[in-house]
């Protein structure tokens, strides 16, 4: 596919966000939106985070961490429950939700609601897989950085 100014957000950033036949000046508004959000988002875990550390009292369990992902993932559900019930956030408003706010809130909160759509469509299976590989893929990607780079420049 070549890429033009209607389909830009299919070459650049996958399924378009609502409708691939708009202008640039809205797609690049629809990606500041979402951009906008996501800091909203890490602001808000920042934030959340710092307050959470101070009143964990030497605590070394990362209660920030869980706290923080399953305030996403029940968020994202709700949210997903009301869009699919209500029909309201779709488009870019779930972009901006969804992949802004959420996204840079967690990104757990995805895996969450990706793992149980999954389980919700029957696909046990392929939920469990997703489970396993996120989390042994993701902690080794953790440890196996750490190690070049400890290799690399020693520590």
């Amino acid at each position: 596919m070549t890429p033009t100014k209607e389909r830009v957000g299919v070459v650049l950033f996958g399924p378009c966000l609502q409708d691939c036949h708009v202008g640039m000046g809205v797609f690049v508004g629809r990606i500041l939106l979402i951009g906008i959000a996501g800091l909203v988002g890490t602001l808000l875990r920042y934030g959340i985070g710092g307050a959470l550390t101070r009143v964990k009292v030497g605590a070394s369990f990362p209660y920030e961490t869980l706290v923080i992902n399953v305030t996403g993932c029940l968020a994202i559900g709700a949210l997903a429950g009301l869009a699919e019930s209500r029909g309201i956030l779709s488009g870019t408003s779930r972009a901006v939700v969804f992949i802004g706010l959420l996204g840079g809130f967690t990104t757990f909160s995805t895996f969450g609601y990706e793992t149980f759509q999954l389980v919700r469509a029957g696909q046990v299976v392929t939920a469990a897989a997703s489970i396993t590989l996120q989390i042994v893929l993701g902690v080794s990607a953790v440890w196996a950085g750490d190690a070049g780079v400890r290799a690399l420049w020693g520590r």
